[in-house]
């Protein structure tokens, strides 16, 4: 855990619970709203290949996890947190902020 604390460069056990519970969150709940929305729109396995649907259904999840963390970070007191890892995280794909 001090390992942890200390790469994040966070000062708290408390906040490393609290990220722990926003990653938690944040991966339930853009799972809980990329697949109604697809099926919203008519996108479902039943008119589509599985091997279009899933990369679909993923890549729908990622952009909402990525919209959620710092969502759920912000509403949990930890944005600055979760910003700097989406900063880190877009400038691997190249999108510098």
């Amino acid at each position: 855990m001090k390992k942890l604390m200390t790469r994040w460069n966070i000062e708290k056990p408390w906040q490393l619970a609290v990220i722990f519970f926003v990653f938690s969150i944040t991966g339930s709940s853009s799972i809980a709203v990329g697949r109604p929305l697809l099926r919203s729109i008519g996108i479902t396995l039943d008119n589509l290949s599985p091997f279009i649907y899933y990369p679909l259904f993923i890549f729908l999840s990622f952009i909402f996890y990525q919209l959620f963390l710092v969502a759920f970070g912000w509403l949990f007191g930890q944005f600055n947190f979760f910003w700097n890892m989406e900063k880190k995280l877009l400038s691997r794909f190249g999108i510098t902020i």
